[in-house]
């Protein structure tokens, strides 16, 4: 653990959801202690949905790059005291230069190395940066920037209590309709439904994703031998392809992914909320 502890231990966290039959099938997994913790933080991506300009990890969010927040946000967890951004492949030393000018808490340790082609192998990247005493490893897109530090708590006390893979998530509260799909259809144009989705059992999952770091990597060393991961978008989906279980926490709102321009006004809003509540 790192020297950040509030002294205040965490509470012994819930009984989380399990992920279906691999849960029951999968053997007991004993608490972890002892280990260091890390976040991985991919910010290789260009979010071109966001318009033209600066990659999204780099783009400004209250008088601070994106990435800038998302790495204060690791830090000011309990357990978190290695962080390691896997920069675009381009510009590793930019990142370097301006974490290393940001007010950033000196008692966690980053590191920047250059990512890879995609989200995938820019993950693969940032694990292998990891010393050997890491054994739990948080997964966290630069893109949710705010993330308060309880959840991300809540997260590696999962883990070290047991679960292979934990995932924080919200319930969808929006109707979800399945629909018909054709590859030759125009974009914009009507779409079919096929049915209503039950939405109880939905939930939209967020970051940081927390795991056993043996897991993580042997669900990784599968996928970059074609053993699997086809399809995944997230880590925890890999994890799911071993036959592992993943659980879920409660994740929080504020969590969000800046993705559109309109994510940037909100996360500005959230800062601004911040500032005006702070102690």
């Amino acid at each position: 653990m790192s020297d950040k502890s509030s002294g205040s231990p965490l509470p012994a966290p819930a009984p989380p959801r399990g992920a279906g039959a691999a849960e029951s099938a999968a053997p007991p997994v004993p608490p972890r202690s002892g280990g260091r913790t890390a976040a991985v933080v991919p910010a290789a991506g260009r979010g071109e949905r966001l318009g033209p300009g600066a990659p999204k990890a780099l783009r400004d969010l209250g008088g601070a790059p994106v990435l800038v927040h998302a790495v204060r946000a690791m830090c000011q967890a309990d357990e978190v005291s290695l962080v390691v951004v896997v920069a675009p492949p381009e510009s590793p030393d930019a990142v370097r230069a301006m974490l290393a000018s940001a007010p950033l808490p000196a008692a966690v340790e980053i590191v920047v190395v250059p990512g890879g082609a995609n989200r995938q192998e820019s993950v693969r990247l940032g694990l292998a940066a990891l010393p050997e005493e890491v054994d739990v490893v948080l997964v966290h897109d630069a893109a949710r920037a705010l993330v308060p530090a309880a959840t991300v708590d809540s997260v590696v006390a999962t883990v070290r209590a047991g679960a292979p893979a934990v995932v924080p998530a919200l319930p969808v509260t929006d109707t979800v309709k399945r629909v018909g799909r054709d590859p030759n259809r125009p974009a914009g144009a009507p779409e079919p439904v096929v049915d209503t989705v039950d939405r109880a059992d939905l939930r939209a999952v967020q970051t940081p994703q927390g795991f056993d770091r043996s897991v993580l990597a042997e669900a990784h060393g599968n996928a970059a031998e074609g053993l699997g991961g086809e399809g995944a978008t997230d880590c925890a989906g890999m994890v799911e392809r071993l036959g592992r279980p993943v659980v879920l926490v409660p994740g929080h709102e504020e969590a969000f992914k800046i993705t559109r321009p309109l994510d940037l006004v909100l996360a500005e809003a959230v800062l601004a909320r911040r500032e005006t509540t702070a102690p």
